[in-house]
């Protein structure tokens, strides 16, 4: 009985939230590091489809670092980084778009098992992302910045007329991009969902992963620091307080924010159910980034 009241003390304490957040669009990142545990990933899917199924919008982002990188080391191939970006010549776009392409119909696979109905997509798929190659001080190589989001196919993904129970579909998108001329370019998965984000007017951007979130000692996980302000950003890389892979993520969270979406959060992925506890609870988790 103890049991039974705790669930239903759960499903009162979410009940504004479901209500608030009703109709509305919440993107979530994945990282690629998440996506190698295959229970991470099923408490994702599930996550995802009961979304769904009380009425939000997810949209999936999701990485593939992980998976790349042992893959170019089994073809001899080193992976290099700069700011958090994947250094990318002709060669490794190919190995990034098959293991991206793998990622994201596993992730489809599961959230279709928990009930929902996912779509794969890249965005190359029906020009979703028109893409130009990324400028640096350093030479990235095939590796793009967003130019334009054609949110026609994601429209009609959301069409409820679709599906008999009116839900719509999940779209699960891999970041990829495409040039006016063909050419595949690799884009950070983190930017690819905050221009995501904006273009849909999302209620939230959540960027899920293998960290509590932004941490004052990185070496020490009780360090967390659980709000920020878009303006305290830059003076925390400064201090080297946000270095490496956390530098992409921050900065598309202070994108989104400044594009105009309400509330970015970055969160443990690793904690069962994550997504759910940000969204329905009143504590929630991780950093929140606001304006």
């Amino acid at each position: 009985m103890e049991k039974a009241l705790e669930k239903a003390k759960i499903l009162v304490e979410a009940l504004p939230y479901i209500k608030e957040f009703h109709g509305k669009t919440i993107v979530i990142k994945c990282g690629g590091e998440l996506m190698e545990n295959d229970e991470v990933k099923e408490n994702i899917s599930q996550d995802v489809a009961l979304m769904r199924f009380v009425g939000l919008k997810p949209i999936i982002v999701h990485g593939g670092s992980s998976q790349i990188n042992k893959l170019l080391e089994k073809l001899g191939k080193k992976a290099e980084f700069s700011g958090g970006l994947r250094k990318t010549d002709e060669e490794t776009v190919e190995v990034v778009e098959m293991v991206l392409g793998k990622v994201n119909k596993d992730l489809v696979s599961l959230i279709n098992q928990s009930g929902a109905h996912a779509v794969g997509l890249s965005g190359k798929d029906g020009r979703l992302i028109k893409a130009k190659k990324f400028k640096s001080s350093k030479d990235l190589g095939m590796v793009g910045e967003v130019e334009e989001i054609n949110l026609s196919i994601i429209k009609a993904l959301d069409d409820e007329t679709h599906l008999p129970n009116g839900e719509g579909f999940i779209p699960v998108i891999a970041p990829l991009a495409i040039t006016d001329d063909g050419v595949t370019l690799n884009i950070n998965a983190d930017i690819v969902a905050a221009e995501l984000a904006i273009a849909l007017k999302a209620e939230k951007m959540l960027i899920l992963t293998n960290q509590p979130g932004i941490l004052k000692d990185i070496k020490d996980e009780n360090s967390l620091i659980s709000t920020i302000a878009v303006s305290q950003i830059e003076p925390l890389i400064k201090k080297q307080v946000i270095i490496g892979g956390m530098m992409p993520k921050v900065k598309a969270c202070k994108k989104a924010i400044l594009g105009g979406v309400k509330k970015t959060h970055i969160i443990d992925g690793r904690i069962p159910h994550s997504i759910l506890l940000e969204i329905f609870t009143d504590k929630g988790i991780g950093t929140e980034i606001t304006k």
